[in-house]
């Protein structure tokens, strides 16, 4: 039974509320109830179920009159973050699949979720083989009958639903891949293809270094964003694929280190 579009468009908006909640939240300070319920505009009923939630999943501690963020988080729950620049990903992961050559081949897709958008694109083609170590990408084509799916082990990221680490840099590591796509917290000329987690970026190098050709795969908001760990320097990314907000002197710059860079109008 799948969702109907009226659910499916009511789930989007709970979940851009629940971000617009989190954004509104500073460690330590509370913020009451009556505030937050103007800021969103809806009843203070519909903002204490999306706080016990929120609170349910660790994201926030609810007080009395109000709530306050749990802890600072630098990476948004990948179930929260599905519902930010929707549009510009989409055209992405068009984009992006016209980069895989027809016929038999094998593709390697990270977590994140331009790269979920690129497998709802690449799900209908046939005679690929697809690694992955993210959970909900594995789920999301394990139906199709003209995919031959790879998932790889590992522990799973409670964020990201990745799994990540020693056992999944091994099955990465016995493979080779035609292409490589990748998702990212941030891509710059400085920093290379980066993430937020030291461990994601361990394993996701792993699929780097046994691909072909990596093409990472952002949406304008992650050029010239620098985060914690190193997945790739810029030597071993061959494409972006990124939108038209992206800092057009930093695409430059990409450029200038010898990465082909691929824009799409949105």
């Amino acid at each position: 039974m799948t969702a109907s579009g009226d659910d499916l468009a009511t789930s989007r908006k709970r979940s851009e509320r629940m971000l617009a909640v989190l954004a509104l939240l500073e460690p330590g300070e509370t913020v009451p109830l009556a505030q937050l319920t103007a800021e969103l505009g809806v009843s203070p009923a519909t903002v204490r179920r999306d706080l016990a939630d929120l609170e349910e999943q660790g994201l926030l501690v609810r007080t009395h009159g109000g709530a306050r963020a749990a802890e600072k988080r630098d990476e948004v729950p990948v179930r929260l973050r599905d519902t930010r620049f929707r549009e510009a990903k989409q055209a992405i992961a068009r984009r992006v699949a016209t980069l895989v050559p027809t016929g038999p081949y094998s593709v390697a897709l990270s977590g994140g979720t331009t790269t979920a958008e690129v497998a709802k694109v690449l799900a209908t083609r046939p005679d690929l083989a697809i690694v992955t170590n993210a959970l909900t990408t594995a789920v999301q084509l394990v139906s199709r009958p003209n995919l031959k799916v790879i998932i790889t082990g590992g522990v799973l990221r409670s964020s990201s639903y990745e799994a990540v680490g020693v056992i999944a840099e091994n099955t990465f590591n016995a493979i080779n891949v035609g292409t490589a796509v990748l998702g990212t917290d941030g891509i710059s000329a400085a920093g290379g293809a980066t993430t937020h987690d030291e461990t994601e970026a361990r394993t996701n190098h792993a699929m780097v270094a046994h691909a072909q050709r990596v093409v990472v795969a952002a949406d304008g908001s992650k050029v010239g964003r620098v985060t914690l760990a190193k997945m790739a320097d810029l030597g071993e990314v061959h494409v972006l694929v990124t939108d038209s907000t992206a800092d057009p002197d930093e695409l430059e710059r990409i450029r200038a280190a010898g990465v082909e860079v691929v824009v799409v109008p949105v």
